[in-house]
């Protein structure tokens, strides 16, 4: 499992009002109410800092990666709720024509496919292609993937692929062209959530190439590549085989979409800001408000009217080892809770416009099963006096030091700034902090491999779906924990009681009763103090005077570019 965190631009700033001025979702700076039935036409440019993803294959990509351009490429089994806000966090049949039937205790789910499917050539989508598409994601040839499926399949941990396995994964059955049957095993109730991915995008095994399909993938989708320059360019024309009457999710608006690829944050804020020429048809996938476009909000309505607010789930923390002293004593990490300001790690963070205080690990997010909750209530600056007197009860009333690792950029909200204001609120209850800066590219390996990682570090999740589970399962499933390297449960935390009730609640398929359960445990868990929520991060976009229909999604945090349009 990995984290995925949006592409924030930090803005250093405190802006409380700000916030208020930006809804949910906007249908653009015009008042007139958008038509789905006439937004066909026009070019949509793109202007990101990252490329459409680091592979274009859909076996490589994380979830659907690369600011959502790869949904218009690819459709999957199942896809996202294409609407703003909470409605936008729910599961919608795809390629299927429902969610998935799961047998009773969900570790078995069949799937039938729509009448009329097509790939971008005419060639009809079996589930033979489907079945497919999901193997190649387990050859060595093409990694980067999510590997949930390695883990749940039947007898499928040790699969290497249809290159060197061409007789495929037993548990994936498709007794006809229509229908393919998933045997997992064990229950999971989220299995409709993964069916998403882009692994679970059809490859048709004639037009495979390997390594080399990413350079021209065959789309499902209602967009085909024109032409690709990594890095650098993409532009995509419609698929003449798609129609809304087998897509009922994706309007796909544009006739055309244009994406310029490594754009300097600023530059592209700037762009979108001022509406010249062809920028006043641009969204941007990856980069927040910035420092200047956040200062004119409040005394510039027009600009206000084209920012758009999304609340994808995300969680910064402070992370320790809780069976290593000193933080084997639960009345040391209570007192790092109590000392803590979350109000300066706001502020570092960009302020109130792109983060808010957390108390728990889960986001205030519905779907996610958030319950509100504050164990150890300091107040929004801290407590170090409470923190003072539960070091003393664990034996140091001299205060202690530690080391505090952070990323060495501020650029995903894990880096200087917010480890600066961690150790300034922690001094203040007798607790001296060395800072130890990593490199930004070997953070992440550095702090989950156990034998490399920090004595405390900043640390962040975010969901790769939005449900608890993906968000508490990889964090503090005692099962979870990977001696060898890529491990996210840094706590090294083992309760029998939590992964028992992890247990229970995969076996639950609806996915309200489910986050009901997501939350209780959460609460279970917070209890014992493993690690220290600092804040939750929320999105701010620009998009361009002529775009309409722009919402940021609460399932990717970045614009759903299927909804979008120009005219």
């Amino acid at each position: 499992m990995t984290w995925r965190r949006p592409s924030l631009l930090v803005a250093g700033l405190l802006l409380a009002g700000t916030a208020t001025a930006c809804g949910g979702g906007s249908q653009s700076a015009s008042t007139a109410p958008f038509d789905p039935g006439t937004c066909q036409g026009g070019t949509l440019e793109v202007l990101n800092q990252s490329d459409a993803g680091s592979h274009l294959d859909p076996a490589r990509l994380y979830t659907s990666g690369g600011g959502n351009i790869p949904s218009l490429l690819f459709r999957t089994l199942t896809t996202r709720t294409r609407k703003a806000g909470a409605d936008g966090a729910k599961v919608a049949p795809d390629l299927a024509t429902d969610t998935g039937e799961p047998n009773a205790d969900a570790t078995v789910w069949t799937y039938h496919l729509r009448d009329g499917l097509t790939f971008e050539d005419g060639t009809p989508i079996t589930s033979a292609d489907v079945k497919y598409g999901i193997e190649r994601g387990f050859a060595a040839e093409l990694p980067g993937g999510a590997p949930y499926l390695h883990d749940w399949l039947v007898g499928a941990q040790n699969y290497q692929g249809p290159y060197k396995d061409p007789n495929g994964i037993a548990a994936i059955e498709t007794p006809d062209a229509k229908t393919i049957v998933f045997h997992l095993n064990s229950p999971h109730g989220d299995f409709p959530y993964l069916a998403t991915a882009t692994q679970f995008a059809p490859v048709p095994k004639a037009k495979d190439t390997g390594a080399d399909y990413e350079k021209h993938p065959i789309s499902s989708g209602p967009y085909k590549i024109e032409t690709y320059d990594k890095g650098k360019s993409m532009a995509l024309v419609r698929n003449t085989e798609w129609s809304r009457a087998v897509d009922p999710n994706r309007l796909a608006c544009p006739d055309r979409i244009e994406a310029t690829y490594g754009l300097d944050p600023a530059v592209i804020n700037q762009r979108i800001s001022t509406g010249t020429g062809n920028d006043a048809n641009a969204v941007t996938t990856d980069t927040d408000l910035g420092p200047s476009e956040l200062a004119q909000l409040d005394s510039n309505p027009e600009l206000a009217k084209r920012v758009s607010k999304g609340g994808f789930p995300y969680t910064f923390y402070l992370a320790f080892d809780n069976t290593k002293a000193p933080f084997d004593n639960i009345k040391v990490r209570e007192a790092f809770s109590y000392a803590v300001d979350r109000t300066s790690a706001v502020n570092a963070a960009g302020g109130s416009s792109l983060a808010y205080p957390a108390t728990t690990f889960l986001p205030n997010n519905k779907t996610m099963g958030y319950q509100a909750f504050d164990y150890f209530p300091a107040g929004a600056n801290g407590d170090p006096a409470k923190a003072k007197q539960l070091l003393a009860e664990a034996g140091f009333p001299n205060g202690l030091t530690v080391t505090l690792a952070h990323r060495s950029d501020d650029s995903e909200q894990d880096g200087p700034k917010v480890a600066t204001a961690v150790q300034d609120a922690l001094q203040k209850a007798g607790i001296t902090v060395k800072l130890q800066s990593i490199d930004h590219d070997s953070y992440g390996t550095t702090v989950n491999n156990p034998a490399t990682q920090p004595q405390v570090a900043v640390e962040a999740w975010g969901a790769d779906w939005p449900s608890g589970g993906p968000f508490l399962v990889p964090i503090f499933d005692g099962r979870q924990y990977l001696a060898g390297g890529g491990n996210f449960n840094t706590a090294h935390f083992d309760d029998k009681a939590v992964n028992a009730k992890i247990d229970e609640i995969n076996k639950i398929t609806d996915p309200d009763q489910a986050a009901q359960q997501w939350g209780q445990l959460d609460a279970q868990i917070m209890k014992q103090a493993p690690v220290v929520p600092l804040f939750h991060t929320t999105q701010l976009r620009l998009y361009g005077k002529n775009v309409r229909n722009a919402f940021v999604s609460d399932w990717t945090g970045v614009y759903d570019l299927s909804q979008v349009s120009v005219k």
